[in-house]
């Protein structure tokens, strides 16, 4: 389905993480102090959230670099420097996150909380007390902190219109939009209709932000199928506000009124259960002449028509696009209905493919656990038949790093979980051995 876009690039940059530090003890009466150098702090991760107040990427037009802290540095008398704390950027719904360098997509963020760590901070360096050893009890060296990851990430939103402009062709619907957005998203070839729709990312004054469609062709005949493919009517049908716009003016020797009944008349006519969205009726074109006679009238005619229904006035917004007047009044009150409308769900599974949440698979374990009808654990797994190929069984010293290299992996850990006790048989190939607590 061809989709609207909105698309921006960012940098993101991890904290690094802080120095070790080579420092002795200086303490009276002790001539040569061993080391005393603590290990630096990890620097801060960046990471995403979704955010489902959040409908557009506005927010990154104007802030395109993001840094996390880095850790501080190890100090002396062993202390060690504090870690960094996370940066947290807000993202909406439905954001997909791409790396540009390799091209991988790192997720897709659709739920609402859903956190995806999309660059990770840098390991604090060790001071030089964990450089003693018999050989050198006093060592000069620490570890600098490891740098924090880059990426230059591209941050795509599949783009639904929120609000829908309606109105005949010269109302001003086009200079409407041109006046209140900022953004233009790339737009999908409609490739049946010459009418791309015209779409902007719009903000309110405090800064709430929405998607605004003019939903063109509307009136010539779309509701017979001509003009306007199925898929645009499909974007149509999710608009969960409609802006109703009316030339004031009569310019074109029309009614006002005749025009609102023949727009309203045409949405019915649609079956998009369009009439059951919210209405603001934006009356345009009031810098000219008769606009302030025809307003007047226009609400009469409205009360009559509406006073079974309605017992309160329905919302005219009187602006002039031309001149910016009352726009911001028309966006902020456009964002407050938005905010008490329910949506329609945001992501439907249209088909199967359609809709992909990526699951972020954790990097590959390199061992696999299982159990042998003997009731034997059996370990297997690329990674670890290798460090076993590679370790010499007949030294006590290399069985030992053996074992603690399967515990770095995490091994031990995972079959103490799943029930592994003292003394159970551990195979490897054709190795067997005993599981120690």
């Amino acid at each position: 389905m061809s989709m609207f876009l909105d698309q921006v690039t960012i940098s993101v940059k991890a904290g690094a993480g802080g120095n070790g530090m080579v420092a002795f003890r200086r303490e009276k009466y002790v001539p040569d102090g061993g080391p005393a150098g603590g290990d630096g702090g990890n620097g801060g991760n960046i990471i995403f959230v979704v955010d489902e107040g959040l409908r557009t990427l506005m927010d990154f037009r104007f802030t395109r670099r993001f840094k996390a802290e880095d850790g501080e540095k190890g100090m002396s008398k062993g202390m060690h420097g504090r870690g960094a704390g996370d940066t947290y950027i807000k993202v909406p719904q439905g954001t997909t996150v791409k790396d540009m360098d390799s091209g991988l997509v790192l997720g897709d963020l659709v739920l609402d909380g859903q956190e995806l760590v999309v660059a990770k901070g840098g390991r604090g360096g060790r001071g030089n007390i964990r450089f003693a050893s018999a050989r050198n009890p006093a060592p000069e060296i620490a570890e600098n902190g490891e740098p924090g990851q880059e990426r230059h990430i591209e941050l795509e939103l599949k783009v639904l219109a929120d609000v829908g402009l309606v109105g005949f062709p010269s109302v001003g619907k086009s200079t409407i939009l041109s006046i209140v957005s900022k953004a233009r998203p790339k737009i999908g070839a409609y490739h049946f209709t010459t009418l791309v729709p015209n779409l902007g990312m719009v903000q309110a004054e405090d800064g709430r932000s929405f998607v605004m469609a003019d939903l063109p062709g509307l009136i010539e005949g779309a509701s017979q199928g001509i003009g306007l493919g199925t898929q645009f009517l499909r974007h149509i049908e999710r608009t969960r506000v409609i802006l109703h716009v009316i030339d004031m003016s009569g310019s074109e020797g029309r009614d006002p009124y005749e025009d609102y009944v023949a727009i309203n008349k045409e949405l019915e006519t649609y079956n998009l259960r369009l009439m059951e969205r919210p209405q603001l009726i934006v009356a345009n074109k009031m810098d000219m002449p008769e606009s302030e006679e025809n307003l007047k009238k226009f609400k009469e005619q409205l009360k009559a028509l509406k006073k079974d229904e309605f017992e309160d006035d329905i919302p005219v917004f009187p602006i002039s696009a031309i001149s910016h007047k009352g726009t911001n009044n028309l966006l902020s009150a456009t964002a407050d209905v938005l905010e008490v409308t329910p949506e329609f769900p945001l992501y439907e599974l249209v088909d199967e493919d359609e809709t992909v949440i990526y699951k972020h698979t954790p990097e590959e374990k390199g061992y696999e656990i299982s159990r042998d009808s003997d009731a034997a654990w059996v370990l297997s797994g690329e990674k670890l038949e290798k460090l076993f190929k590679m370790t010499n069984f007949e030294t006590d010293e290399s069985v030992m790093r053996f074992a603690r290299q399967l515990r770095a992996m995490g091994i031990d850990e995972e079959m103490r979980e799943m029930g592994a006790k003292d003394g159970d048989l551990v195979r490897i190939m054709k190795y067997e051995f005993e599981f120690v607590e």
